[in-house]
């Protein structure tokens, strides 16, 4: 199973940015995460971020024509962009929105995610290992799917 995990901005800065909130584990061994657990799984995993909308725009149209699934962190993009929201909309293999922090515990205006109605699950709060958590549930979908 392909996997596109898409990550917006400001998540290249892990490990420096808040670590508070986003904690101490940096992109570069968020990557390593990804692609070690899709390995471990048998999913072709492929990890990008960006800091530019229509970057993202363009993946996860690349995506809905493969088919592939995607796990996401749309980042500050989840609150507001429809544009984000209705590319999600289009893809037909799964979605699963990721988010490090639990953005119901934060500010008001992140209580709500314009994605998570497109999306096929949802998971927040549980720093880098919600990825992990929504790899393992994409791998456990495509075995009862053969």
């Amino acid at each position: 199973m392909k996997v596109y995990v898409l990550n917006g901005p400001n998540l290249g800065r892990l490990g420096t940015r808040q670590v508070d909130v986003y904690g101490v584990t940096s992109y570069a061994d968020l990557v390593a995460l990804c692609v070690d657990t899709g390995a471990e799984l048998g999913l072709d995993v492929t990890v990008r971020q960006t800091d530019a909308e229509h970057e993202l725009l363009g993946w996860l149209h690349a995506a809905a024509d493969e088919g592939a699934a995607v796990v996401l962190n749309p980042a500050a993009w989840s609150h507001y962009s429809i544009a984000v929201r209705d590319a999600c909309a289009m893809l037909r293999g799964p979605l699963i929105e990721v988010h490090i922090s639990n953005i119901h515990a934060r500010e008001e205006f992140r209580h709500h995610s314009v994605v998570s109605a497109v999306a096929t699950g949802v998971i927040c709060g549980l720093g880098v290992d919600g990825y992990r958590l929504a790899l393992r549930h994409l791998a456990a979908q495509a075995e009862t799917a053969d």
